[in-house]
């Protein structure tokens, strides 16, 4: 059976403007990404980047003003079947974002096809289990070596599908390699496998000597 993935969640303090005005702070569940069926790499990668995306994809959110990430410690857990299918879809990711006080649930999902590559999100309202938006990154952007700008895209897409105020301009553009070896530590974290974990955040570091998330994984990986 096929490992149980954590949620995160992000609390943000700038809404909607119909729900500012109620003076509300909706909570924002980031669940891990799900592999649409994708073909081209070993299993692990895929396995990977769905763990990799996330993280990234609340890096990305949390850039804007007014969001606050809680640790992923702290998060609910998201069930697969025996068969490997995640077993959440909209109303139960609802029912279960409800229940910890999420306003919304952002759903990620991905498919790479020998290299060209794709992200979605649907926007899961939890008061109604309503879907209230899809976004997928900007179509332009189809080269799996794009994926780091892929998934600037989709925050972007996210924050204007919730009326989030623009996050401050970045610079920074994480190469795909980087991006994989990042997933594949987050990957051996959870499995416990210490050792490997730190190769592979080292591996990232190499490659994008700035990437503060693989550093802190490092950390992680060599205090555990």
């Amino acid at each position: 059976m096929r490992r149980i993935l954590s949620i995160v969640f992000l609390l943000t303090g700038l809404v909607p403007a119909g729900i500012a005005a109620q003076g509300a702070r909706p909570v924002i569940a980031v669940l891990p990404f799900e592999d649409g069926g994708s073909y081209g790499q070993d299993r692990d990668v895929f396995d990977a980047l769905e763990l990799g995306l996330q993280a990234l994809l609340i890096g990305e959110l949390s850039r804007s003003p007014g969001i606050d990430l809680l640790a992923r410690e702290r998060a609910g857990r998201a069930p697969r079947s025996a068969e490997g299918a995640r077993a959440i879809d909209a109303a139960s990711a609802a029912s279960a974002g409800k229940a910890v006080g999420a306003r919304y649930v952002v759903l990620g999902a991905f498919i790479d096809h020998y290299g060209r590559f794709r992200l979605d999100a649907r926007i899961v309202d939890t008061e109604s289990g309503r879907i209230v938006d899809v976004v997928s990154n900007d179509p332009a952007l189809r080269d799996r070596r794009e994926l780091h700008a892929m998934l600037q895209s989709l925050a972007s897409r996210i924050r204007t599908a919730l009326d989030v105020p623009s996050a401050a301009a970045g610079t920074r553009s994480i190469p795909t390699d980087a991006l994989i070896a990042y997933s594949r530590g987050l990957l051996h974290l959870e499995r416990s496998e210490r050792s490997e974990a730190a190769n592979a955040f080292e591996r990232a570091l190499e490659t994008y000597p700035d990437f503060a998330e693989a550093r802190e994984g490092l950390g992680q990986a060599r205090s555990r």
